[in-house]
């Protein structure tokens, strides 16, 4: 019986190792990813808020937190919005000012991925692009032949995404604070 009690305690010790560096994986994984995103970014919030967002801070001289923008994944904000086989997770970031600091491609099962929104160029193209711009695959988005579903799919994603946050935490230009 003692036998099997210290069994027991040592399984559960294992498991709660385990299952730490479990948590802690994705948590680093997702700060490499934020801070591809927003690169001069001392603080990161935790997630929250609605729409759910992350909050990025970069300290000044006075170690007062200047906020240079949000984070919020695509399949959050817009569920419904699927590529040729399933939906695209993507992680956008946009500073105050409606601007894009970037995208982050995180999951998907396209089989067509892998020439289509996984390339850097892919992810390059909505830097710098203000939720003001049309978003259109072959027009203002580079498109690539087989994959015009998957590629409208994730601009479109983007997009909305980026609007809808827009939309809730932006303060529209000539608006007074």
């Amino acid at each position: 019986m003692r036998l099997s009690v210290i069994t027991i305690a040592v399984a559960l010790t294992i498991g709660s190792v385990i299952a730490a560096a479990g948590q802690r994986a994705p948590n680093a994984k997702r700060q490499a990813q934020l801070e591809a995103l927003f690169p001069a970014a001392t603080e990161f919030s935790p997630k929250g808020g609605d729409p759910p967002h992350i909050k990025a801070f970069v300290a000044d001289a006075d170690s007062e937190k200047q906020l240079l923008g949000y984070a919020f994944l695509t399949t959050e904000l817009e569920p419904l919005e699927r590529g040729y086989d399933g939906p695209i997770r993507m992680l956008v970031g946009m500073d105050p000012t409606g601007v894009l600091a970037g995208i982050v491609v995180i999951d998907h099962n396209e089989p067509y991925g892998n020439f289509s929104v996984d390339p850097p160029e892919f992810a390059e193209q909505f830097r710098t692009k203000s939720i003001r711009s049309a978003f259109k695959v072959g027009k203002d988005i580079d498109a690539v032949s087989r994959a015009t579903v998957t590629m409208t799919s994730a601009t479109r994603a983007v997009k909305n995404s980026a609007r809808r946050v827009a939309r809730r935490l932006l303060t529209p230009p000539g608006a007074s604070k």
